[in-house]
């Protein structure tokens, strides 16, 4: 086997040169959390409950329109892609029935991902378990499994699904997380990672039901991974890693009474049931439940509502035919009653709560759980299976590894478990932002901080003025990932999740075409990721699909940064001559006539002297009005929004180790310090992307402290990038390139000077171009 492509190298990626290798990437993409045929995003009930009759041959599009997508992401400067998909779409139609044709689908799109030079980590996703539980990921059989009636769901509440929802286009923002804290989850991942332990009766095909969703779960995502590996092109070339499963859930473990909402439970929105109370409902009865909403100030008390489910149970009845998937459940799992009152935690008799700590320590031998406890048990025994499953077929694999997110990483440093091929994967939001769907330069929170008891009171985490919000996202990230080093070891950080909702003030952008608060909103996140020394990220998320009306079509969200209802952004698109055109110091077409302050012979000490343009003789700016065409060369179709935020500078590949960089959209101004050992071999230079857009040719101003530098424009048509090659020297190293600054006012500059702010709407900023 010839060397890798990427490998890891402590806190870094590397490359076959031995350069380090920035992830700069994207999640592709939220509609493969949902069927393709039929098309069924979550706000469509029909045939809602025919789930195994589905395909999502298709997602996360077809390969016929790959390229347009994979160019596209390219042109952005997008080097990495965490690859969605779900168990469902493996194994719809019944316990170890694969869709091979679904397979055959997403191995083309692999090897196309491959021609365009990406790097791909295969991503199992789940939110919230199942779409039949308000989500996405396992198929709708694991509900059955659980001995949990789908179909009743609504009426009990033990979860709240858009696609059954009376009115869906008025479904609650960002509620559906909270079923997460609702009966259907907390059975279903309580039975998943600790059935063993809390659930011991539940015994099917003679297994523990533990084992048993536990197995076919890692055996689906094996047998995806073999194909992969069968193919023999892509693993290692295309394919670096997998993720562990998205956002893992606790279920009821560790919860310490079950009666009373846990301190640690921060998400409350609409009906916010106690887990006793959720029991309850779940088994027909009625109960007075608390409502609650979400303000600036995160989730206060709004009320109480009466949940009355007129004797209806979430369970399956009695009679319900267990031949239909072909399994054999133990007949001490009795149907049609509540799978905790059969292990004694209640009695239906009298609805007397009898043990309200039953989850809260462990049954056999009495130790008191808390999240750490879970952590390091329950979800890293399920992370060893599935790691060795995955290993098993791609031995080299870097495994990106997920714990739940915002807790206490598992305490792995200096045991067996600190795997030197593996990668902390946390994720991030900014809570105010998503859940309010508001973007506040005012103030912010630092939720990190207060989670981990930094403040002495909440009122402490609040952070005011747009660079002390900016400096706090930054500030998390970093704890984040240094937590990543205390507690797991010496491994990359990459946030495989972050992103901002489009869909802010209620469509206000959709109405009028001004994007600010977005691009505030996504500047202030990439100045945290540039900020914090992550190895990289994926930002959530690009959807072809999305449109205005619906969004990501999954839950009322509108993460994508693409929208093909959104007006194009002007870019400035290189001549397809510019990749043989451009201004290189060294060059023989390079005069000294053309400039006495461009010297032909350029060594460190000229360079130092002055600014250095970049002489490309082509055109600084295209027209504001794009063509249409189909191929996706260029700024050429609607779909950008706020890019001037997200298509932004980045390394591709440093000679030496990153110190810091950075760019200031304000200023338009991109810079990047490193440390190297040695110089820079002829053929493997740094390498920078600078975007047309904001870099133009014949523009663009670049100062370095030594060495020489050149910029090109290459790549096959539709996926043409601009690079800048940078030959430098040993030691401490220093690169400053300076484009075309045309939002005065929006951002704060990178040393958080404030100045006079200008209003100004997107399409008039587009008009003035």
């Amino acid at each position: 086997m010839g060397p890798l492509r990427l490998r890891i190298d402590g806190r870094t990626f590397r490359d076959d040169r031995n350069r380090e290798v920035t992830l700069h990437g994207i999640n592709v993409a939220a509609d493969a959390k949902f069927p393709a045929r039929p098309d069924q995003p979550s706000h469509v009930a029909e045939d809602f409950f025919e789930g195994d009759k589905v395909s999502f041959v298709g997602r996360p599009f077809s390969v016929g329109e790959a390229h347009v997508h994979f160019s596209r992401l390219k042109r952005w400067g997008y080097n990495a892609i965490r690859y969605v998909f779900t168990w469902e779409a493996i194994e719809a139609a019944g316990p170890g029935q694969y869709d091979e044709e679904w397979i055959q689908h997403t191995i083309p799109l692999l090897r196309l991902a491959k021609d365009y030079g990406f790097h791909i980590f295969m991503d199992p996703h789940q939110d919230v378990w199942s779409r039949f539980t308000g989500g996405s990921g396992a198929p709708m059989w694991t509900i059955y499994a659980c001995g949990l009636n789908p179909r009743a769901f609504d009426v009990t509440e033990a979860a709240l699904v858009q696609n059954t929802y009376p009115e869906p286009q008025n479904f609650p923002k960002m509620i559906w997380a909270t079923n997460y804290t609702r009966l259907a989850c907390q059975v279903i991942f309580t039975c998943f990672f600790a059935g063993k332990d809390f659930a011991p009766k539940a015994i099917i095909d003679g297994k523990n039901i533990q084992d048993y969703l536990q197995d076919h779960y890692i055996n689906a995502c094996k047998h995806l991974a073999k194909r992969i590996h069968e193919a023999g092109d892509l693993e290692g070339d295309v394919v670096i890693g997998w993720e562990s499963m998205n956002e893992p859930n606790r279920g009821l473990i560790g919860w310490p009474d079950i009666s009373r909402i846990p301190s640690e439970q921060k998400l409350q929105k609409g009906t916010s049931p106690t887990a006793w109370q959720a029991i309850l409902t779940g088994s027909g009865r009625s109960c007075e439940i608390d409502t609650w909403d979400f303000g600036g100030m995160g989730p206060y008390k709004s009320g109480t509502a009466l949940v009355d489910p007129k004797g209806q149970l979430a369970w399956l009845p009695p009679d319900y035919d267990d031949s239909h998937y072909g399994w054999k459940r133990d007949p001490g799992w009795k149907l049609g009653e509540c799978l905790w009152a059969q292990h004694g935690v209640w009695d239906p008799a009298g609805d007397v709560l009898l043990k309200k700590t039953y989850f809260g320590k462990h049954p056999k031998s009495g130790e008191t759980i808390d999240f750490e406890y879970y952590t390091n048990n329950y979800f890293m025994a399920h992370y060893r299976k599935y790691s060795s499953a995955i290993r098993s077929v791609f031995p080299e694999a870097i495994m990106f590894c997920q714990p739940p997110p915002f807790e206490i990483p598992p305490s792995l440093k200096g045991t067996k478990d600190d795997d030197p091929n593996m990668v902390y994967a946390p994720h991030f939001y900014d809570g105010i932002t998503l859940m309010t769907k508001k973007w506040n330069r005012f103030w912010n929170v630092d939720v990190f901080g207060i989670l981990r008891g930094k403040y002495y009171s909440p009122a402490f985490a609040i952070k005011v003025g747009e660079t002390a919000i900016r400096n706090c996202f930054r500030d998390q990230l970093s704890a984040m990932r240094q937590e990543g080093v205390d507690y797991m070891g010496n491994h990359p950080c990459v946030f495989t999740e972050i992103g901002i909702p489009y869909d802010m003030d209620n469509g206000y952008a959709y109405k009028t075409g001004d994007y600010t608060s977005q691009t505030l909103a996504m500047d202030a996140n990439h100045f945290a990721l540039e900020g914090c020394k992550a190895a990289g990220f994926t930002l959530w998320v690009y959807v072809a699909s999305n449109n205005h009306y619906w969004g990501d079509r999954w839950n009322g969200e509108d993460l994508s940064i693409y929208s093909a209802d959104d007006r194009p952004l002007p870019f400035a698109s290189p001549s397809r001559n510019a990749s043989t055109s451009s201004f290189d110091p060294t060059s023989p077409s390079y005069s000294a006539s053309q400039s006495s302050e461009h010297p032909r012979t350029v060594s460190p000490s000229t360079l130092k002297q002055t600014l250095s343009v970049d002489d490309m003789s082509t055109a600084a700016l295209t027209n504001s009005k794009q063509p249409t065409s189909t191929s996706g060369d260029g700024g050429d179709k609607p779909g950008f929004r706020a890019a001037e935020a997200y298509v932004r500078p980045t390394p591709i590949a440093t000679h030496g180790t990153i110190a810091a960089f950075g760019f200031d959209l304000r200023a338009c101004v991109f810079t990047l310090s490193l440390a190297a050992l040695s110089p820079t071999a002829e053929d493997a230079p740094t390498e920078i992307f600078i975007p047309a857009f904001h870099f133009p040719p014949g523009i663009t101003q670049v100062t370095v402290s030594g060495g020489k530098w050149s910029i090109s424009t290459e790549g096959p048509d539709g996926a043409a990038v601009q690079k800048l090659r940078w030959w430098h020297a040993e030691g401490s190293q220093k690169i400053s390139v300076k484009g075309v600054a045309r939002r005065k006012g929006l951002l704060l500059s990178a040393e958080g000077q404030e100045e006079e702010e200008e209003e100004e709407g997107y399409l008039e900023q587009c008009r003035q171009q």
